[in-house]
Protein backbone atom coordinates (compact mmCIF):
# COMPACT_ATOMS: atom_id res chain seq x y z
CA UNK A 1 0.00 0.00 0.00
CA UNK A 2 1.30 3.48 -0.87
CA UNK A 3 1.39 6.26 1.71
CA UNK A 4 -1.95 6.96 3.33
CA UNK A 5 -3.49 10.20 2.10
CA UNK A 6 -2.86 12.09 5.33
CA UNK A 7 0.71 10.80 5.65
CA UNK A 8 1.37 11.94 2.11
CA UNK A 9 -0.21 15.37 2.63
CA UNK A 10 1.36 16.23 5.98
CA UNK A 11 4.64 14.30 6.03
CA UNK A 12 6.01 13.07 2.72
CA UNK A 13 4.95 16.01 0.53
CA UNK A 14 6.16 18.83 2.83
CA UNK A 15 9.48 17.04 3.41
CA UNK A 16 9.94 16.47 -0.33
CA UNK A 17 9.13 20.06 -1.27
CA UNK A 18 11.33 21.45 1.51
CA UNK A 19 14.32 19.35 0.49
CA UNK A 20 13.77 20.08 -3.20
CA UNK A 21 13.71 23.86 -2.73
CA UNK A 22 16.47 24.10 -0.13
CA UNK A 23 19.01 22.14 -2.16
CA UNK A 24 21.13 23.86 -4.84
CA UNK A 25 19.78 23.43 -8.36
CA UNK A 26 22.30 20.80 -9.45
CA UNK A 27 21.18 18.45 -6.65
CA UNK A 28 17.43 18.87 -7.06
CA UNK A 29 16.81 16.14 -9.63
CA UNK A 30 18.86 13.66 -7.63
CA UNK A 31 16.82 14.45 -4.54
CA UNK A 32 13.57 14.21 -6.52
CA UNK A 33 14.61 10.79 -7.84
CA UNK A 34 15.46 9.64 -4.31
CA UNK A 35 12.12 10.92 -2.94
CA UNK A 36 10.24 9.25 -5.80
CA UNK A 37 11.91 5.89 -5.19
CA UNK A 38 11.13 6.16 -1.47
CA UNK A 39 7.52 6.96 -2.37
CA UNK A 40 7.29 3.88 -4.61
CA UNK A 41 9.22 1.61 -2.25
CA UNK A 42 6.83 2.48 0.59
CA UNK A 43 4.11 0.62 -1.29
CA UNK A 44 6.27 -1.68 -3.40
CA UNK A 45 9.40 -2.62 -1.35
CA UNK A 46 10.23 -5.45 -3.75
CA UNK A 47 9.01 -4.09 -7.07
CA UNK A 48 10.99 -0.89 -6.66
CA UNK A 49 13.97 -2.97 -7.79
CA UNK A 50 12.02 -3.90 -10.91
CA UNK A 51 11.58 -0.20 -11.64
CA UNK A 52 15.28 0.51 -11.02
CA UNK A 53 16.18 -2.37 -13.37
CA UNK A 54 13.88 -0.92 -16.06
CA UNK A 55 15.40 2.54 -15.63
CA UNK A 56 19.01 1.36 -15.88
CA UNK A 57 18.37 -1.04 -18.76
CA UNK A 58 16.55 1.46 -20.94
CA UNK A 59 18.97 4.26 -20.10
CA UNK A 60 21.84 1.99 -21.23
CA UNK A 61 19.97 0.95 -24.38
CA UNK A 62 19.40 4.62 -25.21
CA UNK A 63 23.12 5.29 -24.88
CA UNK A 64 23.77 2.27 -27.07
CA UNK A 65 21.55 3.70 -29.81
CA UNK A 66 23.69 6.84 -29.84
CA UNK A 67 27.01 5.03 -29.78
CA UNK A 68 26.24 2.07 -32.05
CA UNK A 69 24.08 3.50 -34.82
CA UNK A 70 24.11 0.32 -36.89
CA UNK A 71 22.61 -1.60 -33.95
CA UNK A 72 19.87 0.97 -33.39
CA UNK A 73 16.94 -1.15 -34.57
CA UNK A 74 18.11 -4.21 -32.64
CA UNK A 75 18.43 -2.17 -29.44
CA UNK A 76 14.93 -0.78 -30.01
CA UNK A 77 13.56 -4.31 -30.42
CA UNK A 78 15.32 -5.47 -27.24
CA UNK A 79 13.94 -2.54 -25.25
CA UNK A 80 10.36 -2.92 -26.48
CA UNK A 81 10.48 -6.70 -26.04
CA UNK A 82 11.79 -6.53 -22.46
CA UNK A 83 9.37 -3.79 -21.43
CA UNK A 84 6.38 -5.58 -22.92
CA UNK A 85 7.54 -8.91 -21.48
CA UNK A 86 7.61 -7.42 -17.97
CA UNK A 87 4.21 -5.82 -18.47
CA UNK A 88 2.67 -9.02 -19.87
CA UNK A 89 4.21 -11.22 -17.18
CA UNK A 90 3.02 -9.17 -14.24
CA UNK A 91 -0.27 -7.94 -15.64
CA UNK A 92 -1.58 -10.56 -18.07
CA UNK A 93 0.01 -13.91 -17.23
CA UNK A 94 -2.77 -14.82 -14.81
CA UNK A 95 -5.47 -13.92 -17.34
CA UNK A 96 -3.90 -15.97 -20.13
CA UNK A 97 -3.32 -19.01 -17.90
CA UNK A 98 -6.88 -18.90 -16.52
CA UNK A 99 -8.22 -18.69 -20.07
CA UNK A 100 -6.02 -21.55 -21.22
CA UNK A 101 -7.28 -23.78 -18.41
CA UNK A 102 -10.73 -23.83 -19.97
CA UNK A 103 -9.43 -25.74 -23.01
CA UNK A 104 -7.26 -28.26 -21.16
CA UNK A 105 -8.17 -31.54 -19.41
CA UNK A 106 -8.42 -31.40 -15.62
CA UNK A 107 -5.27 -33.46 -15.18
CA UNK A 108 -3.26 -30.69 -16.82
CA UNK A 109 -5.21 -27.56 -15.86
CA UNK A 110 -4.99 -28.42 -12.15
CA UNK A 111 -1.19 -28.18 -12.20
CA UNK A 112 0.27 -25.51 -9.83
CA UNK A 113 1.72 -23.68 -12.86
CA UNK A 114 -1.76 -22.50 -13.85
CA UNK A 115 -2.27 -20.76 -10.51
CA UNK A 116 0.61 -18.37 -11.30
CA UNK A 117 -0.70 -14.84 -10.89
CA UNK A 118 1.89 -12.34 -9.59
CA UNK A 119 0.75 -9.26 -7.76
CA UNK A 120 0.51 -6.29 -10.12
CA UNK A 121 3.17 -3.61 -9.48
CA UNK A 122 1.41 -0.29 -8.91
CA UNK A 123 1.51 1.99 -11.94
CA UNK A 124 3.40 -0.46 -14.19
CA UNK A 125 1.21 0.37 -17.20
CA UNK A 126 2.03 4.06 -16.85
CA UNK A 127 5.79 3.94 -16.33
CA UNK A 128 6.23 1.20 -18.96
CA UNK A 129 4.58 3.40 -21.58
CA UNK A 130 6.73 6.36 -20.52
CA UNK A 131 9.92 4.33 -20.93
CA UNK A 132 8.80 3.04 -24.33
CA UNK A 133 7.98 6.56 -25.55
CA UNK A 134 11.54 7.62 -24.72
CA UNK A 135 13.18 4.70 -26.52
CA UNK A 136 10.95 4.99 -29.60
CA UNK A 137 11.46 8.77 -29.87
CA UNK A 138 15.24 8.36 -29.52
CA UNK A 139 15.13 5.76 -32.30
CA UNK A 140 13.08 8.11 -34.49
CA UNK A 141 15.44 11.01 -33.80
CA UNK A 142 12.72 13.06 -32.12
CA UNK A 143 14.44 13.08 -28.71
CA UNK A 144 18.03 13.47 -27.62
CA UNK A 145 19.65 10.62 -25.72
CA UNK A 146 19.67 11.32 -21.98
CA UNK A 147 23.22 10.76 -20.73
CA UNK A 148 22.39 11.22 -17.05
CA UNK A 149 20.88 8.16 -15.33
CA UNK A 150 19.61 10.52 -12.62
CA UNK A 151 17.63 12.67 -15.04
CA UNK A 152 16.29 9.65 -16.91
CA UNK A 153 15.36 7.98 -13.63
CA UNK A 154 13.61 11.15 -12.49
CA UNK A 155 11.60 11.22 -15.72
CA UNK A 156 10.42 7.63 -15.20
CA UNK A 157 9.88 7.61 -11.44
CA UNK A 158 8.75 11.18 -10.66
CA UNK A 159 6.26 10.65 -7.82
CA UNK A 160 3.50 13.12 -8.80
CA UNK A 161 2.43 11.05 -11.82
CA UNK A 162 4.10 7.72 -11.08
CA UNK A 163 1.07 5.83 -9.81
CA UNK A 164 -1.72 6.80 -12.22
CA UNK A 165 -0.40 9.21 -14.83
CA UNK A 166 -0.80 11.26 -16.86
CA UNK A 167 1.53 9.43 -19.25
CA UNK A 168 4.30 11.98 -19.74
CA UNK A 169 6.30 11.66 -22.95
CA UNK A 170 10.00 12.38 -22.66
CA UNK A 171 9.94 14.89 -25.54
CA UNK A 172 7.46 17.00 -23.58
CA UNK A 173 9.69 17.49 -20.51
CA UNK A 174 13.16 16.90 -21.95
CA UNK A 175 14.20 20.54 -21.47
CA UNK A 176 12.34 20.88 -18.17
CA UNK A 177 14.49 18.17 -16.60
CA UNK A 178 17.48 20.43 -17.18
CA UNK A 179 15.76 23.70 -16.34
CA UNK A 180 12.57 23.34 -14.28
CA UNK A 181 10.49 26.50 -13.95
CA UNK A 182 10.98 27.42 -10.30
CA UNK A 183 8.96 30.50 -9.36
CA UNK A 184 6.38 31.65 -6.80
CA UNK A 185 3.82 31.96 -9.60
CA UNK A 186 4.34 28.36 -10.72
CA UNK A 187 4.16 27.12 -7.13
CA UNK A 188 0.93 29.06 -6.50
CA UNK A 189 -0.61 27.78 -9.73
CA UNK A 190 0.38 24.23 -8.84
CA UNK A 191 -0.99 24.49 -5.30
CA UNK A 192 -4.37 25.64 -6.60
CA UNK A 193 -4.56 22.86 -9.17
CA UNK A 194 -3.55 20.26 -6.57
CA UNK A 195 -6.26 21.38 -4.14
CA UNK A 196 -8.92 21.36 -6.87
CA UNK A 197 -7.87 17.82 -7.82
CA UNK A 198 -7.94 16.72 -4.19
CA UNK A 199 -11.46 18.14 -3.78
CA UNK A 200 -12.60 16.42 -6.98
CA UNK A 201 -11.40 13.10 -5.68
CA UNK A 202 -12.30 13.28 -2.00
CA UNK A 203 -15.52 15.30 -2.09
CA UNK A 204 -17.06 14.40 -5.46
CA UNK A 205 -15.69 11.04 -6.63
CA UNK A 206 -16.01 9.46 -3.19
CA UNK A 207 -19.57 10.72 -2.72
CA UNK A 208 -20.59 9.22 -6.07
CA UNK A 209 -18.73 6.03 -5.20
CA UNK A 210 -20.54 5.74 -1.87
CA UNK A 211 -23.87 6.14 -3.67
CA UNK A 212 -23.15 3.59 -6.40
CA UNK A 213 -21.67 1.06 -3.95
CA UNK A 214 -25.07 0.73 -2.27
CA UNK A 215 -26.63 -0.75 -5.40
CA UNK A 216 -23.95 -2.11 -7.74
CA UNK A 217 -23.65 -5.49 -5.98
CA UNK A 218 -27.25 -6.54 -6.62
CA UNK A 219 -28.68 -5.05 -9.84
CA UNK A 220 -31.69 -7.39 -9.69
CA UNK A 221 -32.94 -5.40 -6.68
CA UNK A 222 -32.80 -2.05 -8.49
CA UNK A 223 -35.67 -0.07 -9.89
CA UNK A 224 -35.46 1.22 -13.47
CA UNK A 225 -34.55 4.78 -12.47
CA UNK A 226 -32.27 3.43 -9.72
CA UNK A 227 -30.32 1.42 -12.31
CA UNK A 228 -29.90 4.42 -14.59
CA UNK A 229 -28.94 6.83 -11.83
CA UNK A 230 -26.47 4.37 -10.31
CA UNK A 231 -24.69 4.13 -13.68
CA UNK A 232 -24.66 7.92 -13.91
CA UNK A 233 -23.07 7.97 -10.44
CA UNK A 234 -20.47 5.43 -11.62
CA UNK A 235 -19.68 7.60 -14.65
CA UNK A 236 -19.28 10.68 -12.46
CA UNK A 237 -17.15 8.76 -9.96
CA UNK A 238 -14.84 7.56 -12.72
CA UNK A 239 -14.41 11.06 -14.13
CA UNK A 240 -13.80 12.86 -10.86
CA UNK A 241 -11.59 10.07 -9.54
CA UNK A 242 -9.23 10.02 -12.50
CA UNK A 243 -9.35 13.70 -13.46
CA UNK A 244 -8.89 14.56 -9.79
CA UNK A 245 -5.74 12.47 -9.59
CA UNK A 246 -4.51 13.95 -12.88
CA UNK A 247 -5.09 17.46 -11.59
CA UNK A 248 -3.19 16.64 -8.41
CA UNK A 249 -0.32 15.20 -10.45
CA UNK A 250 -0.21 18.24 -12.75
CA UNK A 251 -0.42 20.54 -9.73
CA UNK A 252 2.46 18.80 -7.97
CA UNK A 253 4.40 18.94 -11.24
CA UNK A 254 3.93 22.72 -11.39
CA UNK A 255 5.06 23.03 -7.77
CA UNK A 256 8.25 21.21 -8.77
CA UNK A 257 8.73 23.29 -11.91
CA UNK A 258 7.24 20.95 -14.55
CA UNK A 259 4.34 21.31 -16.96
CA UNK A 260 2.65 17.98 -17.58
CA UNK A 261 0.18 17.53 -20.41
CA UNK A 262 -3.44 18.20 -19.60
CA UNK A 263 -5.22 14.85 -19.29
CA UNK A 264 -8.89 15.89 -19.33
CA UNK A 265 -10.81 18.63 -21.12
CA UNK A 266 -14.41 18.34 -19.87
CA UNK A 267 -15.16 15.09 -21.74
CA UNK A 268 -18.80 14.93 -20.66
CA UNK A 269 -19.70 17.96 -22.79
CA UNK A 270 -18.73 16.00 -25.93
CA UNK A 271 -21.16 15.61 -28.81
CA UNK A 272 -19.66 12.43 -30.27
CA UNK A 273 -17.35 9.63 -29.19
CA UNK A 274 -14.71 10.97 -31.56
CA UNK A 275 -14.77 14.24 -29.60
CA UNK A 276 -14.98 12.40 -26.29
CA UNK A 277 -11.68 10.64 -26.93
CA UNK A 278 -10.02 13.94 -27.70
CA UNK A 279 -11.05 15.11 -24.22
CA UNK A 280 -10.74 11.97 -22.04
CA UNK A 281 -7.38 10.55 -20.86
CA UNK A 282 -5.64 12.68 -23.47
CA UNK A 283 -2.17 11.36 -22.66
CA UNK A 284 -3.20 7.73 -23.28
CA UNK A 285 -4.97 8.60 -26.52
CA UNK A 286 -1.90 10.52 -27.68
CA UNK A 287 0.38 7.59 -26.81
CA UNK A 288 -1.63 5.03 -28.77
CA UNK A 289 -2.04 7.41 -31.69
CA UNK A 290 1.70 8.20 -31.89
CA UNK A 291 3.14 4.76 -31.20
CA UNK A 292 0.51 2.32 -32.50
CA UNK A 293 -2.14 3.88 -34.77
CA UNK A 294 0.18 5.94 -37.00
CA UNK A 295 2.84 3.20 -37.34
CA UNK A 296 0.07 0.80 -38.42
CA UNK A 297 -0.83 3.26 -41.19
CA UNK A 298 -3.53 5.30 -39.49
CA UNK A 299 -6.09 6.37 -42.08
CA UNK A 300 -3.58 6.55 -44.96
CA UNK A 301 -4.18 3.07 -46.42
CA UNK A 302 -7.86 3.06 -47.18
CA UNK A 303 -11.04 2.72 -45.16
CA UNK A 304 -10.77 -1.04 -44.53
CA UNK A 305 -7.24 -0.72 -43.14
CA UNK A 306 -8.29 2.25 -41.00
CA UNK A 307 -11.10 0.18 -39.46
CA UNK A 308 -8.67 -2.67 -38.76
CA UNK A 309 -6.23 -0.22 -37.16
CA UNK A 310 -8.99 1.18 -34.95
CA UNK A 311 -9.94 -2.34 -33.84
CA UNK A 312 -6.31 -3.16 -33.01
CA UNK A 313 -5.72 0.07 -31.11
CA UNK A 314 -8.91 -0.21 -29.09
CA UNK A 315 -8.39 -3.87 -28.29
CA UNK A 316 -4.99 -2.90 -26.87
CA UNK A 317 -6.48 0.13 -25.11
CA UNK A 318 -9.07 -2.09 -23.46
CA UNK A 319 -6.50 -4.62 -22.27
CA UNK A 320 -4.22 -1.79 -21.08
CA UNK A 321 -6.96 -0.83 -18.64
CA UNK A 322 -7.13 -4.22 -17.01
CA UNK A 323 -6.29 -7.91 -17.23
CA UNK A 324 -9.88 -9.06 -17.67
CA UNK A 325 -11.78 -9.94 -20.82
CA UNK A 326 -14.44 -7.42 -19.82
CA UNK A 327 -11.91 -4.67 -20.60
CA UNK A 328 -11.41 -6.13 -24.07
CA UNK A 329 -15.18 -5.92 -24.53
CA UNK A 330 -15.00 -2.32 -23.29
CA UNK A 331 -12.32 -1.52 -25.88
CA UNK A 332 -14.27 -3.16 -28.70
CA UNK A 333 -17.40 -1.26 -27.58
CA UNK A 334 -15.54 2.02 -28.14
CA UNK A 335 -14.04 0.73 -31.38
CA UNK A 336 -17.51 -0.09 -32.71
CA UNK A 337 -18.86 3.38 -31.91
CA UNK A 338 -15.80 5.12 -33.38
CA UNK A 339 -15.96 3.03 -36.57
CA UNK A 340 -19.67 3.81 -36.95
CA UNK A 341 -18.89 7.50 -36.58
CA UNK A 342 -16.08 7.29 -39.13
CA UNK A 343 -18.32 5.48 -41.64
CA UNK A 344 -21.50 7.55 -41.45
CA UNK A 345 -22.64 8.54 -37.97
CA UNK A 346 -20.63 11.77 -37.71
CA UNK A 347 -22.43 13.10 -40.81
CA UNK A 348 -25.78 12.24 -39.23
CA UNK A 349 -24.77 13.87 -35.96
CA UNK A 350 -23.65 17.07 -37.65
CA UNK A 351 -27.16 17.47 -39.09
CA UNK A 352 -28.80 16.82 -35.70
CA UNK A 353 -29.55 19.48 -33.07
CA UNK A 354 -26.85 20.05 -30.47
CA UNK A 355 -28.90 18.59 -27.59
CA UNK A 356 -29.46 15.34 -29.52
CA UNK A 357 -25.74 14.99 -30.24
CA UNK A 358 -25.02 15.48 -26.56
CA UNK A 359 -27.79 13.07 -25.50
CA UNK A 360 -26.45 10.41 -27.88
CA UNK A 361 -22.97 10.68 -26.39
CA UNK A 362 -24.15 10.66 -22.78
CA UNK A 363 -26.44 7.67 -23.39
CA UNK A 364 -23.57 5.49 -24.62
CA UNK A 365 -21.26 6.83 -21.90
CA UNK A 366 -23.72 5.63 -19.26
CA UNK A 367 -23.60 2.15 -20.84
CA UNK A 368 -19.81 2.54 -20.97
CA UNK A 369 -19.67 2.91 -17.19
CA UNK A 370 -21.49 -0.43 -16.80
CA UNK A 371 -18.96 -2.25 -19.00
CA UNK A 372 -15.98 -0.49 -17.40
CA UNK A 373 -17.08 -1.51 -13.92
CA UNK A 374 -15.67 -4.97 -14.71
CA UNK A 375 -18.65 -7.08 -13.65
CA UNK A 376 -19.40 -10.51 -15.01
CA UNK A 377 -21.41 -10.95 -18.21
CA UNK A 378 -24.45 -12.23 -16.33
CA UNK A 379 -24.22 -9.28 -13.90
CA UNK A 380 -24.18 -6.81 -16.83
CA UNK A 381 -27.04 -8.57 -18.61
CA UNK A 382 -29.13 -8.44 -15.42
CA UNK A 383 -28.45 -4.72 -15.13
CA UNK A 384 -29.37 -4.10 -18.78
CA UNK A 385 -32.58 -6.10 -18.43
CA UNK A 386 -33.61 -3.91 -15.49
CA UNK A 387 -32.95 -0.81 -17.60
CA UNK A 388 -34.55 -1.89 -20.88
CA UNK A 389 -36.88 -4.91 -20.49
CA UNK A 390 -40.45 -3.84 -19.56
CA UNK A 391 -41.86 -5.47 -16.46
CA UNK A 392 -38.49 -6.56 -15.07
CA UNK A 393 -38.39 -3.94 -12.32
CA UNK A 394 -40.53 -1.13 -10.88
CA UNK A 395 -39.96 2.40 -12.10
CA UNK A 396 -38.76 3.60 -8.69
CA UNK A 397 -38.60 1.97 -5.27
CA UNK A 398 -38.85 3.71 -1.86
CA UNK A 399 -35.23 2.77 -1.02
CA UNK A 400 -33.93 4.16 -4.32
CA UNK A 401 -35.99 7.32 -3.85
CA UNK A 402 -34.53 7.96 -0.38
CA UNK A 403 -30.94 7.52 -1.59
CA UNK A 404 -31.45 9.65 -4.70
CA UNK A 405 -33.02 12.51 -2.75
CA UNK A 406 -30.29 12.31 -0.11
CA UNK A 407 -27.54 12.58 -2.73
CA UNK A 408 -29.30 15.03 -5.04
CA UNK A 409 -27.13 18.02 -3.97
CA UNK A 410 -23.97 16.01 -4.72
CA UNK A 411 -25.31 15.05 -8.14
CA UNK A 412 -26.04 18.69 -8.95
CA UNK A 413 -22.54 19.76 -7.87
CA UNK A 414 -21.02 16.96 -9.97
CA UNK A 415 -23.09 17.87 -13.03
CA UNK A 416 -21.92 21.48 -12.72
CA UNK A 417 -18.32 20.48 -12.00
CA UNK A 418 -18.12 18.34 -15.14
CA UNK A 419 -18.73 21.42 -17.30
CA UNK A 420 -16.43 24.40 -17.96
CA UNK A 421 -18.97 26.74 -16.31
CA UNK A 422 -17.12 27.21 -12.97
CA UNK A 423 -13.78 27.72 -14.77
CA UNK A 424 -15.28 30.26 -17.17
CA UNK A 425 -16.85 32.16 -14.27
CA UNK A 426 -13.49 32.29 -12.47
CA UNK A 427 -11.73 33.50 -15.63
CA UNK A 428 -14.32 36.22 -16.10
CA UNK A 429 -13.45 37.78 -12.75
CA UNK A 430 -9.76 36.90 -12.50
CA UNK A 431 -8.58 40.47 -13.11
CA UNK A 432 -10.74 42.02 -10.39
CA UNK A 433 -8.86 43.31 -7.36
CA UNK A 434 -10.83 41.07 -5.02
CA UNK A 435 -10.40 37.88 -7.10
CA UNK A 436 -7.03 36.94 -5.54
CA UNK A 437 -8.19 36.91 -1.90
CA UNK A 438 -11.45 35.18 -2.85
CA UNK A 439 -9.47 32.49 -4.71
CA UNK A 440 -7.25 31.88 -1.69
CA UNK A 441 -10.23 31.67 0.67
CA UNK A 442 -12.07 29.23 -1.62
CA UNK A 443 -8.99 27.02 -2.03
CA UNK A 444 -8.36 27.04 1.73
CA UNK A 445 -11.96 25.99 2.41
CA UNK A 446 -11.76 23.22 -0.19
CA UNK A 447 -8.54 21.95 1.35
CA UNK A 448 -9.98 21.95 4.87
CA UNK A 449 -13.16 20.19 3.70
CA UNK A 450 -11.08 17.60 1.84
CA UNK A 451 -8.88 16.90 4.86
CA UNK A 452 -11.93 16.65 7.08
CA UNK A 453 -13.47 14.18 4.63
CA UNK A 454 -10.26 12.13 4.53
CA UNK A 455 -10.25 11.78 8.30
CA UNK A 456 -13.86 10.55 8.36
CA UNK A 457 -14.28 8.55 5.16
CA UNK A 458 -13.74 4.81 5.05
CA UNK A 459 -14.38 4.77 1.27
CA UNK A 460 -11.40 6.25 -0.56
CA UNK A 461 -10.29 4.08 -3.51
CA UNK A 462 -8.30 5.34 -6.51
CA UNK A 463 -9.81 3.46 -9.45
CA UNK A 464 -6.82 3.92 -11.75
CA UNK A 465 -4.31 2.58 -9.20
CA UNK A 466 -5.18 -0.91 -10.47
CA UNK A 467 -3.76 -0.16 -13.92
Amino acid sequence: MVFSSLTFLFAFLPASLLGYYLLPGKYRMGFLLFASLVFYAWGEPLYVFLMIFSILLNWALGLGMERFGSWKKLLLVISVAVNLALLVTFKYAGLFLRSLQVFLPDSISSAPFFSFSPRLPIGISFFTFQIMSYIIDVYRGRAQVQHSPVLFGTYVAMFPQLIAGPIVRYVDIEKQLQHPEISPEAFSEGTGLFILGLAKKVLLANSMGTFSAQFSQSPADLSILGAWITLIALALQLYFDFSGYSDMACGLGRMLGFRFVRNFDYPYISQSFTEYWRRWHISLGTWFREYVYYPLGGNRRGKARQILNILIVWSLTGLWHGAEWSFLIWGLYHAFLLVMEKLFLLKVLKAAPRFLRHAYTLFFLVINSLIFSGGTLSWMLTWLSVMFVPGTAPLLSPVDTAWILGYLPWFLVCFLGSTPGPRNLALRFQNRTWSGPVREICLSLLFLLSVAALTSQSYNPFIYFRF
